[in-house]
């Protein structure tokens, strides 16, 4: 009985140690008047220079977007989280595409395109009863990418960025289709 309860207790106190490490250790983003899971720190900063591979190997620029709202969006293939965002994506390009909307998927994945472009090919999504494949564009990223938008700390990692190339918003972690949708509302 005295082992039970002994492990139990560890196993609590292990578990409360892990709650508290992670709370203390989290990054707090400051709540702002769009999206309450955002880091206001990069807001109101341009856009970096940024070239990437498209899976057709072709350059894509985010300054070749200038006049339009790009809303970035880091992700990978393994990434849970990515996954259940891809059908909101896909919506907010089918719905706001022709309003100016332009959004970029930077797949962080190591092995590349060697992996992406088979997933972006093969792979369809439940979009409001309909399967449907990734309709917007997809560049290969890498470290350097991650680091000219002041790097990242978990996946997907999205940056809104206005019309006139500021960055507006900068989300980490998965949100809902209505915190998406409220934030590239505002900037259309």
């Amino acid at each position: 009985m005295k082992k039970t309860l002994l492990v139990v207790f560890t196993v609590l106190a292990l578990v409360l140690a892990t709650i508290l490490a992670d709370r203390a250790t989290r990054v707090r983003p400051k709540v702002d008047n769009i999206v309450t899971k955002t880091d206001s720190t990069s807001t109101g900063l341009p856009e970096p220079e940024l070239t990437l591979k498209d899976l057709d190997d072709k350059d894509v620029s985010l300054s070749q977007y200038k006049g339009k709202v790009v809303f970035v969006n880091f992700w990978a293939t393994w990434c849970e989280a990515c996954k259940v965002e891809i059908p909101f994506l896909i919506e907010m390009h089918q719905k706001y595409g022709q309003k100016g909307l332009v959004i970029l998927g930077v797949s962080m994945d190591e092995e590349g395109k060697s992996v992406v472009a088979p997933f972006v090919e093969e792979t369809r999504w439940d979009v409001n009863g309909q399967k449907l494949p990734m309709n917007y564009r997809i560049v290969v990223g890498n470290e350097d990418a991650a680091d000219k938008f002041g790097g990242l700390i978990g996946y997907p990692t999205s940056i809104l960025m206005s019309r006139a190339g500021k960055q507006i918003k900068r989300i980490t972690g998965l949100i809902s289709y209505e915190e998406i949708a409220k934030a590239i509302e505002s900037q259309l």
